[in-house]
Order: structure tokens, then sequence, then C-alpha cells
């Protein structure tokens, strides 16, 4: 019976990446359609050429970056718990997180996959988790607090820029806050929060808004349990914690320094370099939430409508493809491939291949 009952639930899980795979396919092809059609291809080809190689390998350099940075606060953090992972094996995690994250819709599918290797390589699940639930908070906070900044101490250009996509800023940036808040509660009064959750699913389950669960009750308690012990980990190292909120900035900051990186690779001049950055910023803020596999086609779009004043007459496009192309569909690739390698590589160790040594 318990096998059966596995059996079952290998298949459902099976079906469940199949459709995601799909719908992420689905996805990228109505992108890709939006942003090609009708473009002039010639001249977005003579545009391309003018691009600095330096300024392309640089905007590659700091993609790849942004990613291995979480593997490094992974590292760190795990460290200070007794972790077992090498810095190597915590930066494939990271791009074994983004490659999930990528994929799924509201990026859902990531953490779930780093715990599991993180377990397979003997790092203790309830360290794992308390590092991972860390990584994420700090991440989504620093995001914040920029939006915050960028809404506060540069409101007028933001309208001007955004247009018709300032509402949407305004949307991403409440849901983000909204997120870290909860977070934050659930860490620091976890007693608090079951009541409160508890009573918000009895309210909805007596509208029939909800069906009756047996085991709703018993997950939101195991996931209240899990941040508690974030939390405890946030209160006893805040040096360390510190470290990390600056380092993550750093991180956060990469990928906006990106697009100024392609903006100079043009030659382009008469903006400056914080202007597009806080501009990307805010189109990560307003997509970040969207529970779209890796924020695809809204991301693009919007794109197009923020930076029409920046990468001025046959720029625009150009600029989107390499930036778009960089920061996620080239680090997708390669994370693709970090994810294959390090399939194969668990394979081979548990079938008691030649190798001994983690590899990464």
């Amino acid at each position: 019976m318990e096998v059966s009952r596995n059996r079952i639930k290998g298949i459902a899980i099976n079906r469940k990446r199949v459709l995601e795979g799909a719908f992420f396919l689905l996805v990228m092809v109505l992108s890709f359609y939006t942003i090609f059609h009708g473009q002039d291809m010639e001249q977005i080809r003579h545009a391309l050429g003018r691009l600095s190689p330096l300024s392309l390998c640089a905007a590659m350099a700091v993609a790849l970056f942004f990613v291995s940075a979480e593997g490094i606060m992974i590292y760190y953090l795990l460290r200070s718990l007794n972790g077992r992972s090498s810095l190597g094996r915590c930066i494939c995690y990271s791009f074994i997180g983004f490659f999930y994250s990528g994929i799924t819709p509201s990026a859902t599918g990531g953490q779930p996959m780093q715990l599991y290797y993180m377990s397979r390589d003997d790092n203790r699940l309830s360290e794992s988790s308390v590092v991972l639930m860390t990584v994420a908070l700090i991440y989504k906070l620093v995001l914040v607090l920029i939006g915050i900044a960028a809404l506060v101490f540069w409101q007028k250009p933001l309208r001007v820029y955004l247009e018709e996509y300032f509402p949407l800023f305004l949307l991403g940036l409440a849901l983000n806050t909204l997120l870290v808040a909860i977070l934050l509660a659930v860490m620091l009064a976890p007693a608090t929060m079951k009541r409160i959750i508890s009573g918000i699913e009895g309210l909805l389950v007596r509208m029939r808004i909800l069906p009756e669960s047996g085991t709703r009750q018993e997950k939101t308690a195991q996931f209240i349990d899990g941040y508690q012990g974030a939390g405890r980990f946030l209160l006893a190292h805040k040096g360390k914690v510190l470290a990390v909120c600056l380092f993550t900035f750093v991180q956060r900051a990469s990928v906006f320094v990106l697009t100024w990186i392609i903006y100079l690779g043009f030659s382009l001049e008469g903006k400056d370099g914080l202007t597009i950055m806080l501009l990307q910023a805010s189109v990560y803020i307003a997509v970040d939430m969207l529970p779209v596999p890796g924020a695809q086609g809204i991301t693009e779009v919007m794109y197009r409508g923020v930076f029409g004043g920046i990468f001025t007459g046959e720029y625009l496009m150009p600029s989107l493809y390499v930036t778009r192309g960089i920061n996620f569909y080239f680090v997708l690739v390669v994370s693709l491939a970090v994810v294959v390698l390090n399939h194969l590589y668990v394979r081979r160790r548990k079938g008691g291949g030649l190798y001994t040594d983690r590899p990464f």
C-alpha cells in the first residue's frame, strides 16, 4: 500500500513538472512573438553590431555574479550553523534555485530543489531551511527598501518614466512589502500569527471560499515553525545578518548595473547610471510577484515602455534583447547546464562511481 501511494505521488509530481514546463514554453513563445513581431530585424542586427564586445562580456560576468552571490551568502550562513557544503556546492545550489524558480510560476520551484540537494549533501534539513529562509527574506527586504527609497526620494522622475506602469510598480512594491511584513511577523510572533491565520482560515471555510481540510492547519504550523527557526537565527546572529544585507544590496545592484553597462556599450550618452539603475529596479519590483515563470512577457513589455526615453531611436529593442537575454535567458541556460551536471554527479555518487570528492 505504501509503495502504491508513493508511486501515485511520484506520478502526480511528474505530471506537475510536465505542466509547468509546458506553461513555461508557452509563455516563452508568446513573449518572443510579442517582442520580435513587426520589428525591422536588419536594423536591429546593425544596431547590435555596434555593441562593444567588452561591454557584452562585462554584462555576462555581472549576470553570473548575481546568481553566484546567493551561493556565497548560503555558504556564509551555512558555515555559521556548521554546514557541510563547500563554497562551490553552495554556488551550485544557487544556480539550481535560479533554474527552477525561472520555470515555475511565482518562482515557487527554486527553494524546494535547493533544500533537496542541500539535504543530500548531508546538511541538516532544519539548518538548510533556516539559511534559505533567511536569504529569501533579506533578498525581498532589500528589494522593498530600494523601492521605498525610489518612491520617497525619486517619485517625480519615476512617475514620468513609468507613466501608465506606475500603478503596477506601486502594486509590486505593496505586495513585496506585505510579504516581508508577514514573514517578519511569522518569525518574531509565531503564536500570534498562528491564531490570526487560523481565524482567517475558519472565516473563509464558513464563507465556503475554502473547503474544509484536516491537514491545512498542520501545514501552516509547520511553515510557521520553520520560519520561527529563521527568526531565532536572525536575533542570534545580528552581525552576520547585517553583512548579508549589505552583500545582498551589492547583489541586487549588480543586475541593475547590467542595463547601464549595455547603455555604455552602445556608446550612448545623456543619461546617468543612477537613473538607469533605478528604472531597472522599478521594473523588477513591478513584476517580481506576478505568477508568470520568469515574469516573461510583462517584463519585456514594461521595459519597452519604461526605457523608450533612455535607449532612443533604433537602440531600444536591441537593448531589450541583450539585457533580457543576458540577465534571464543566458543565466537560465547556464543554470540548466549546472542542473544537468549536478544530476549526473549525484547519480554517479549514488551508484558508487569513481568520484568521492565533491566536484563543485
